[in-house]
């Protein structure tokens, strides 16, 4: 049976069919949807955990363990795993494990465009790339006879393209891999890494590589197809799909295997075309390959070396190195003359507790390092509050450096699910070595920026099971930080006032603001627009600095000021309130009266 579905989806499946038992990982576009749709399966367990290290290590105990099993994370979050990745590929396992690494080519949602290719090869790690949806499938089934055959973990690196595409998949059935251990292994020569054990894991891994690049010879992944010998393209993953579009009567040679290449296969097929050309998205991986074997080949020459590709800039490429004749160039459509429309940047959704929580923070006039979530957008204007970001857990890393060097205070934000990942140690560091830094822990009761996935401070996993609801101020403590405030993030006038009292010490501090987001199902139950009276209404626009999409001018003028009055849009307003408490004006309506009282007294 045939089935349409995602690139993703087709991993799920592929991990399923193949017998994976455990998996692990932490939410990240573009790979987030494969633990989504593989805990639907039965017989299976999977689970997200607070970071990327966390679930290879998990994972990899489970594949020591005799169960197959595989580790899902975009391609930055293997940076944070490198440490299991690499000695993984020292000790092997008992049963097979794959990691996936989704790259993220144009940056869609991602802080770089690495190309986690060369992860594999320093680690000598075997990499698979599927083209379509039906490889993603295929080459997971393959990747775990590959990683038991070789006693090796397995890359499977699909990218952004081939993640959310989605093309047809024959599915297949679950074939069972039963333990082919009794009891946990207990071989200290292979699985205890002091050094004279790695030592001869080393020599293991070079003999294995060696076996590997005979393997890719034949593995089916890597294939032919033979058409004009003018010109040959070695290719891989979304770019063959590219290739055969833009090219359609060059022969390809088709890698699924980018890590290690079949080098005489490549030398063969050079042999017998008049020009080889290398298309790849990001670096010369392949290209380099091809070279370092003395084989003369072109490609970033040709090709950009950043960003996705698509094909027309292929074809673009193709005609400027006279790959194609001009005329290959599509037809012109005149399209009908639109009208320019406004920049949409992204922003903070209407009702987000962040924006009050940055509303506050701004008032401050101190440094904010920022960190990976949906609170990045507080470097939006007219926010315009963060001043760093870099990777998860950096926010407070960065401010406590950038403190001490400075000997002044610094703010930094970070996220509950970011805590979690890798906000702890930083915080740990902060409370050591004693920084003037104040850390806003934004805890939203969820992992919002890629979709709304559980994290150990909500109480349930990704199975649905209730468990334990990790208390941030509890452990905030514990770490040793004793100034240490949970605020209701939607009441300005406390956030504030907190910030106010903290900015004062010379010591470490944190505020929790706690406020579910907004997008919530619970939460957008609870939606109540609010009003602005327009006879109070001035036009100030003090409002429309906290950002909200909610407001927005209306076609009314305050005769006084000449300026334009504001409205709300009930169709995007949640009622959070912030609006209502900045105005100057009391122009706008509280959902209660006691509401009213308490952010205007004098009423």
């Amino acid at each position: 049976m045939k089935t349409l579905l995602a690139g993703n989806e087709a991993i799920a499946r592929g991990a399923w069919e193949a017998g994976v038992t455990f998996a692990s990982g932490y939410p990240g576009t573009p790979s987030t949807e494969i633990l989504e749709n593989f805990v639907r399966y039965p017989h299976v367990y999977a689970e997200w955990a607070p970071n990327e290290k966390v679930a290879l290590d998990a994972a990899i105990g489970a594949a020591y363990a005799g169960q197959r099993s595989l580790a899902t994370m975009k391609h930055v979050g293997l940076n944070v795993a490198a440490d299991a990745f690499y000695y993984v590929s020292m000790t092997g396992t008992e049963a097979g494990l794959v990691i996936i690494s989704a790259d993220d080519p144009q940056m869609h949602s991602s802080q770089n465009e690495q190309d986690n290719r060369n992860f594999a090869r320093f680690a000598r790690v075997p990499c698979l790339d599927p083209s379509d949806s039906q490889e993603a499938k295929d080459m997971i089934v393959a990747a775990y006879n590959l990683s038991e055959q070789f006693d090796t973990p397995v890359m499977v690196r699909p990218t952004t393209r081939i993640s959310h595409s989605f093309t047809q998949v024959e599915m297949g059935e679950r074939v069972e891999h039963p333990s082919p251990i009794k009891r946990f292994p207990r071989n200290p020569q292979k699985y205890v890494m002091v050094p004279a054990n790695a030592r001869p894991r080393h020599q293991f891994i070079e003999e294995r590589l060696k076996k590997l690049e005979a393997f890719a010879e034949t593995f089916p992944g890597n294939r032919v197809e033979w058409r004009d010998l003018d010109l040959g393209i070695v290719t891989n993953g979304i770019a063959y799909q590219y290739a055969r579009e833009v090219f359609p009567e060059a022969s390809i040679l088709k890698l699924g295997m980018s890590f290690p290449i079949p080098i005489q296969m490549v030398a063969d097929f050079a042999r017998r075309v008049q020009q080889l050309v290398v298309l790849e998205e990001l670096d010369p991986f392949i290209e380099n390959l091809i070279r370092l074997a003395g084989i003369s080949v072109k490609g970033k020459s040709i090709f950009p070396l950043c960003g996705e590709f698509s094909p027309n800039i292929v074809r673009e490429c193709g005609i400027k190195a006279g790959l194609l004749p001009p005329e290959a160039t599509l037809p012109r459509v005149d399209l009908p003359e639109l009208p320019s429309l406004p920049a949409r940047p992204p922003v903070l959704c209407p009702g987000c507790p962040h924006r009050s929580t940055f509303w506050a923070v701004k008032k401050m006039h101190l440094p904010v390092n920022g960190d990976i979530g949906c609170y990045t957008l507080g470097v939006v204007p007219p926010l315009s509050t963060i001043d760093t970001t870099g990777c998860m857990g950096a926010s407070i890393g960065v401010a406590h450096g950038a403190s001490k060097a400075r000997g002044k205070k610094h703010i930094a934000v970070i996220g509950d699910s970011t805590f979690f990942h890798t906000g702890i140690p930083a915080l740990v560091n902060v409370a050591y070595n004693h920084s003037q830094v104040i850390t806003i822990i934004m805890d939203n009761r969820v992992t919002a920026m890629t979709g709304d996935q559980p994290n150990p401070g909500t109480g349930k996993t990704l199975q649905g099971n209730k468990t334990v609801a990790i208390d941030i101020a509890a452990v905030v403590k514990a770490i040793g930080i004793k100034h240490v405030a949970e605020v209701d993030a939607y009441d300005e006038k406390a956030l504030e006032t907190t910030l106010k009292a903290f900015k004062k010490l010379e010591e470490p501090s944190v505020i929790i603001a706690k406020r579910p987001c907004a997008l919530l199902p619970e939460v957008r139950k609870t939606y109540e627009p609010l009003h602005i009276n327009p006879e109070r209404c001035d036009g100030c626009g003090v409002c429309l600095q906290t950002g909200c999409p909610a407001l927005h001018h209306s076609i009314e003028i305050h005769e006084a000021s000449g300026r334009t009055k504001v409205e709300i849009d009930p169709l995007l307003c949640t009622g959070c309130e912030l609006c209502a408490q900045v105005c100057p004006q009391k122009a706008i309506s509280f959902r209660t009266q006691t509401d009213q009282q308490s952010y205007y007294p004098q009423l």
